[in-house]
């Protein structure tokens, strides 16, 4: 159910389905399931979007501490690559980024805790993203880092330019971002 990556603290969680000829249930996120493998989070929202193209690029994205969030994200409906990079200053993986397929079919999750960057890229047409937060959005505390800085060198899957916000466009490199992480608790 819940699987360590290379980097600590980020985990995927596989919330299994139960299927039969009218469809499946499952249980997606279970306070009880969490705490019993050392994961208690008080989630306050919940986040739901929608891309229409296939290659829209959505990151790389952070709230600032005191509004740091951690995030639950899954793919309800097409595909997604999904990517977290470890900001935490003094982590023994600071710098390094995690990518995994996230589905409607494979039904995976990635729980990415405070101190990372996260983004994802749509591989499929009208692709839907839900993720929960433990912090509410804090407009003063959003930011964002180049989703394509070459000192990350995070290998998106994309066939062309991706399709970008405004924000995203203009995001700064790692190199001339300045890390609020220092001070979190």
């Amino acid at each position: 159910m819940f699987e360590p990556t290379d980097i600590p603290d980020l985990t995927i969680f596989r919330p299994k389905r139960h299927g039969d000829a009218r469809g499946f249930f499952s249980e997606v996120w279970s306070r009880a399931a969490f705490e019993a493998a050392g994961l208690a989070f008080d989630w306050v929202q919940d986040n739901h979007s929608r891309s229409a193209e296939a290659g829209t690029l959505r990151g790389l994205h952070y709230q600032a501490p005191p509004m740091a969030q951690a995030k639950l994200v899954r793919c309800t409906a097409g595909r997604i690559w999904d990517v977290a990079v470890d900001v935490r200053p003094g982590s023994p993986t600071h710098g390094r980024h995690f990518g995994i397929e996230l589905s409607a079919e494979n039904w995976a999750q990635l729980l990415v805790p405070r101190g990372f960057l996260h983004g994802f890229v749509t591989l499929t047409p009208d692709a839907e993203v839900q993720y929960k937060v433990d912090a509410p959005y804090s407009p003063e505390h959003d930011g964002a880092v180049a989703w394509d800085d070459p000192a990350l060198a995070i290998p998106w899957p994309l066939d062309g330019a991706p399709v970008l916000s405004a924000k995203d466009a203009a995001a700064p490199k790692l190199a001339d971002w300045s890390n609020p992480f220092g001070d979190m608790p």
